[in-house]
């Protein structure tokens, strides 16, 4: 077997493994049980739009769009769950991640829970760059993104209060950061596949090469 092989299955492996310890937990806190796969609810899309939003640069953008799908009824307990890098809501609502938590029965049953996913800001169907600002547009990083979840909950949704933040790679970062900017806002966090450390190694030198590429790009 060649080495690239092997090191799929055990990044397979680890995936697997790290998903059904993270499923567990959820099921402990949420006082659900595990089920087999299942087919989540239809999703419901929306946006919020801020007037006016300031970056932590303080930078200002008018209309700024955070674009979301929803499951389940807006009356039971809230859960935001939070995308990786370079994906979009939808993503979440994948089988492999939605429907092991979504469905009848499952750890996040959207009949018992109401399940808000957004776009991060620069991603999906919120605002971006590439709207037509391009290089132009606000420098933002994580602290920008939760402050427009945040205002998107309680100023948009009238969501006071979480029953649990979960996300995963981007997401978990930006759920540490829940915790630590709005702590007791939400009952429980389960942040995945991150640590609450600065980017460093070769995950800072790719997104380095990736933010060059775009800077150095003439028609950028």
């Amino acid at each position: 077997m060649r080495l690239t092989s092997r090191l799929r299955r055990a990044a397979g492996l680890l995936f697997t493994h790290t998903l059904t310890i993270t499923l567990t937990s959820a099921s402990l806190l949420l006082g659900a049980a595990p089920s087999h796969a299942a087919e989540p609810p239809k999703p419901v899309e929306g946006s919020w739009v801020a007037p006016s939003f300031q970056f932590h640069t303080g930078q200002t953008l008018e209309n700024l769009r955070l674009h979301y799908v929803t499951l389940g009824d807006r009356s039971k307990p809230a859960v935001l769950v939070l995308h990786g890098t370079y994906q979009s809501a939808g993503a979440m609502l994948s089988r492999d991640f939605g429907g092991q938590l979504f469905g009848p029965g499952q750890p996040l049953d959207a009949s018992k829970y109401f399940i808000i996913i957004p776009d991060g800001i620069g991603v999906g169907k919120s605002t971006k760059p590439s709207d037509g600002l391009r290089a132009a547009f606000p420098q933002y990083n994580y602290a920008d993104m939760v402050l427009a979840q945040y205002r998107m909950l309680t100023e948009g949704m009238g969501v006071q209060h979480l029953r649990l933040i979960i996300g995963n790679s981007m997401g978990g970062m930006q759920t540490w950061m829940w915790g630590g900017n709005y702590p007791g806002f939400a009952d429980g966090l389960v942040p995945m596949a991150s640590q609450p450390t600065e980017m460093a190694s070769r995950n800072w030198m790719m997104r380095r090469m990736l933010v060059e590429s775009i800077k150095q790009d003439p028609a950028w």
